[in-house]
Order: C-alpha cells, then structure tokens, then sequence
C-alpha cells in the first residue's frame, strides 16, 4: 500500500474502496478518472457539534449544483418542441405522407358526399334541330336601333398586301351586364383577328383597328340585339334561328347578341370558341368569302360553314332549302367538328 492510499476496510477489497472513495463528495480524483458529478450531496460537516444546515436557495445551490440550472433549460425545450409539432398539423383538406410512404387523407367536409352532382352531357347529336338557341344567361331583346362606337385603335396586323380597316360599334339600349361591357367585346375581336390561326395568319391579308371617328372603315364589326338583326335592312330572318350577319350595303357586320351570350349547339356550352368563330366567320364574309359545307367527315368544320345552326351538312342542307338556298351545301351525310379558325393549324 503506497502512501496515502487507504487501507479497505475487512471484507472489502482495495479496489473497490478505492472506487466508493472516487465518487465521494471531497474525495481527490486522479487524471484518469471521469469527470462525474457526485449524486450525494455532501454531508453537514461536524466540528464537535452539529453545523447549521444552509437552508433556502443557497442550500439548494450547495447541494445540487449545476442542475439547478439544467433542469428549467430541458424543460423549457420540452415545452417549445410540443409547441412546434402542434403548429406543424396539416392544415384540412391536405394529404400527409405518411411514415409507410403512403398517402392518408385527412378527413374533411369535401370527403363527404356531394349535396349537388354534375349531368354529363354526353355525345351531341348533330342531327337534330341544332339550329335552336341554347339555355343561357339573359340578353336584351330589342335594342335602340342606334350605335356608338367602342373607343379604341390598334396596330397593323398581318403582312397581307391586302388591307382593311375596321372599327368596333354596340348597339344603344343593350344591358352590358349581359355580353360583358364594351371593353371585352372591342377586346375579344381585336385578339381574335391578330391570332395567328385567323384570317391574318395566311400572309393574304392585314387588318387594323382604328378610332370610331375614323371616317370610312373598310367594315363596321357590330354588335346587335336579336330584333334589330331580325330587321330587313340587316340580317333578316328568313331561317328562324338567331343568326350574325354581315350587311355589304352598309360595310356592316352584325353580330346577334343572343348568339354571343348563347353560343350554339354544336359548340357544347363552349362560349368562347363559339365567339370567335362567330368573329371569323362573318368577317370571312366581308373578305368575300361565302358558305360553304362540311368536305370530310370527321374533320373541323370550314369556319365559312353555318355553324351556328350545324355542323351535320344534311341538317344545314335542309334550312337553306327551306329559303330557296340550294346546292350551297350538299346533303352527302357528312359531319365535321366545331371549329373557329380560318388557319386552325398556326403556330
């Protein structure tokens, strides 16, 4: 036993004691023992009589030490983690991945079943009477009679070497509520004759919007109620079905009101092809362009067919006949798909 070293009480041996006095409170540690806390705290020390424990924080700091201060720490990080991942929930509605990479839905209202389902329309029927004006919004029936024009210019479209000009004209009298206000109807033809699957884009033609006060435009694009289309002087309505028109008398193309709010049947509820076809096709006429039918089944219609009573040429046939319009389009039982453009293939 070297000096210093305690001799281990009987029945114990010397590394052990040597053990149980490396941890206790005040026992001196050697180079190669771990740094470690005493868990014990240390003893009232005696001097013939009984020492005065410290009693308060003081007594708590002398016998715990630093985990005075751990404790309050490791809580508080507790507390902020919970905080966290309660902050972190999915939000109702949203998919969570869970742990096995699949997908759980969080229920929500939407999972419920639905108060109210679509119809599908199904296939369309192109034989029957397509010519009828379909369900719809509301539209003024009987305008004034009278235009203002639609303020407005634009540039040069196209690099055709023939050229025209246009302005842009409402009927007085018509709710703007009902096609969308002067604005987006002015706005709708301008983008539809610079597309380049219109008129403009075969290299034969350019067009230019130009101020209403500009005098003598090559054409007049005007929008019209239904009875001051029916009218003599404009479109007339020998075929009983709401129909555009242009009238070369007055440089005038007139498009019906309750056309552009409606669409028609072939078109399936799809209102803005059906206004821009309406856009090309009587346009097409003030380029001298007439009607023409459906020339292979199966195919996009001609945009100078009357799509807007058909697209089955035995259906258009049979209306023009009953005007005393023959051999414009022939009862050879082919139908084509609704189409809007002149140039449907352009890039």
């Amino acid at each position: 036993m070297t000096q210093g070293e305690r001799e281990a009480p009987p029945g114990q041996s010397r590394s052990a004691a040597s053990t149980h006095d490396r941890y206790r409170p005040g026992a001196r540690r050697t180079s190669a023992e771990p740094l470690q806390a005493s868990w014990r705290p240390r003893p009232a020390e005696r001097t013939g009589r009984r020492a005065k424990r410290r009693r308060g924080v003081r007594g708590v700091l002398a016998a715990y030490g630093w985990r005075v201060y751990a404790l309050p720490v490791l809580l508080a990080v507790t507390a902020l983690v919970v905080v966290q991942t309660a902050g972190e929930q999915v939000p109702a509605g949203q998919n969570t991945a869970a742990a096995d990479g699949l997908v759980a839905q969080v229920p929500t209202e939407e999972s419920l079943p639905p108060d109210a389902t679509e119809k599908p329309p199904g296939p369309i029927d192109v034989n029957i009477p397509s010519a009828e004006l379909p369900n719809g919004g509301p539209f003024t029936q009987a305008g004034d009679v009278t235009w203002h024009g639609v303020p407005g210019n634009g540039p040069k479209v196209g690099t055709g070497p023939k050229f025209y000009t246009y302005t842009v004209e409402v009927e007085d009298g018509i709710d703007p509520a009902s096609y969308g206000g002067d604005d987006a109807f002015a706005k709708l033809i301008d983008q539809t004759l610079a597309d380049p699957r219109g008129w403009t884009g075969l290299g034969e033609i350019s067009v230019q919007r130009v101020e209403p006060t500009v005098p003598n435009p090559s054409f007049r694009i005007s929008l019209a109620s239904p009875d001051t289309a029916h009218r003599p002087d404009m479109c007339g309505y020998s075929i009983k079905y709401e129909a555009s028109c242009y009238r070369g008398s007055e440089k005038r193309v007139l498009i019906n009101l309750a056309r552009w709010v409606r669409g028609a049947v072939a078109f399936a509820g799809d209102i803005l092809t059906y206004r821009q076809y309406a856009i090309n096709h009587e346009v097409g006429h003030a380029f001298r362009n007439s009607h023409v039918g459906c020339g292979q089944d199966g195919a996009l219609a001609p945009v100078m067919m009357q799509q807007s009573f058909g697209v089955a040429n035995d259906y258009v046939a049979q209306l023009n006949r009953a005007v005393g319009v023959r051999d414009l389009v022939k009862a050879d039982g082919l139908v084509c798909k609704p189409n809007a453009w002149p140039n449907p293939l352009a890039r």
